[in-house]
């Protein structure tokens, strides 16, 4: 049985981690030759053409909450967007901000800027009550902190010229000023992999808050409570039978903080917020949706259950630790948690110290999922959110 059990989540663990992704590789490859095959056998071009004159009306919603330290950078961001000015709006929606935020946006002399305030209710609310107010067919939806690359709305919105795409999800560049190489940047970069090739089958399961764009008519009312809104809303339209694709092409820049206890709150918010978007809408489990279906288990839920499979591995590990082959399994056990305690005290430098960090970011990340169930499972988490201390700062290439 300590066998069985130490195998089942090894696997499960590698499947989530190193296997998905893989995989997803490989299907991409293979479908790529077979494109490729008819291609040179006389068959159509297949390779996506047009939409970069495609120009719908589109709507910029920015949710904020108490922004006034990044608010005027992301409006004069927000303005500088490459795109036709007549058919350009942004409504910033106040969720009771109390700090002057919206005396920014009211003294913000644009006639495409848009105000929306109301009592604080979460992000949720008022995505529900600015985007049916929008004018824009496309909604593109960004953070308060987040600076988007003067090109990104056209890159996002060219694929809505095929009318089986329902949302496009952009491409997040995380920084930090003080350190070029940092723990999240690593696992940043591979999961922005997987949802680059996620997004070839239509399949990106949750887009990125800082930008993603959606059909306004596709958009259904959220439940006020919902904390993870850009997964639960990517679901639903791929639910309707659309397409959520990706586009490294569409950029967007955030800071990250150096305030881990704020970043690790966010973290549990997040992973609080998977939990309850899946009971909220348990159908995301049922096995009867083809590739969607193989795609939530592998890149979600498995990953919602990893703390529960390292701590079985470990406790299944010790009780088989007298074979061989086992000491070797609870020593390589031992050894990551080490490296991550070593990377919490900073023990090291260059090339060991970051992957300590890399170590250190991966245990507190499924640290935060175990808390976060424990959140959810205790009704703690509320929906409205604090905004993260980071000042949004222009890099090269962002409109500012």
């Amino acid at each position: 049985m300590a066998q069985l059990v130490f195998w089942c989540a090894v696997l499960l663990l590698l499947h989530t981690y190193f296997f998905y992704p893989f995989i997803l590789a490989v299907f991409d490859g293979a479908r790529q030759l077979a494109d490729n095959i008819r291609f040179m056998q006389g068959a159509d071009d297949r390779r996506r053409r047009g939409g970069e004159s495609f120009y719908p009306a589109v709507t910029l919603v920015v949710a904020a909450y108490n922004e006034a330290g990044c608010i005027a950078e992301k409006l004069k961001n927000s303005i500088s967007i490459d795109y036709p000015a007549t058919r350009f709006q942004v409504i910033i929606g106040s969720d009771g901000s109390t700090d002057g935020t919206d005396q920014i946006v009211r003294t913000f002399r644009d006639r495409r800027v848009w105000l929306s305030h109301s009592s604080r209710g979460g992000k949720a609310s008022v995505l529900n009550r600015c985007i049916p107010a929008a004018t824009g067919e496309i909604i593109v939806l960004s953070d308060a902190n987040t600076l988007l690359d003067p090109g990104a709305v056209k890159k996002l919105v060219r694929h809505f010229a095929d009318p089986q795409v329902g949302a496009v999800c952009g491409k997040l560049k995380l920084y930090n000023r003080s350190k070029r190489d940092y723990e999240e940047s690593t696992y940043w970069k591979y999961e922005s992999l997987i949802k680059f090739y996620e997004g070839k089958l239509g399949v990106v399961m949750g887009a990125n808050g800082g930008l993603y764009a959606i059909r306004r008519r596709l958009f259904a009312p959220l439940a006020p409570a919902t904390i993870v809104d850009d997964f639960v809303i990517a679901i639903r339209i791929m639910e309707q039978g659309y397409k959520v694709i990706y586009d490294a092409q569409a950029l967007a820049y955030e800071e990250t903080t150096e305030d881990y206890q704020r970043e690790f709150r966010r973290r549990v918010r997040i992973a609080a917020g998977g939990f309850q978007s899946l009971a909220m809408y348990p159908y995301l489990v049922w096995p009867f949706h083809g590739f969607r279906s193989f795609a939530f288990w592998s890149h979600k839920l498995l990953r919602w259950c990893a703390p529960a499979l390292m701590v079985l591995a470990l406790v299944a590990n010790l009780f088989l630790f007298r074979r061989g082959l086992y000491r070797a399994t609870l020593f390589a056990q031992v050894l990551f948690y080490g490296l991550a305690a070593a990377g919490k005290a900073r023990l090291f430098r260059g090339a060991l110290r970051r992957a300590t960090s890399v170590a250190y970011y991966f245990v507190t990340m499924n640290i935060a999922i175990m808390v976060g169930f424990w959140r959810f499972v205790r009704g703690e988490q509320q929906a409205a959110w604090e905004p993260t201390p980071r000042v949004a700062e222009p890099r090269s290439g962002i409109a500012s």
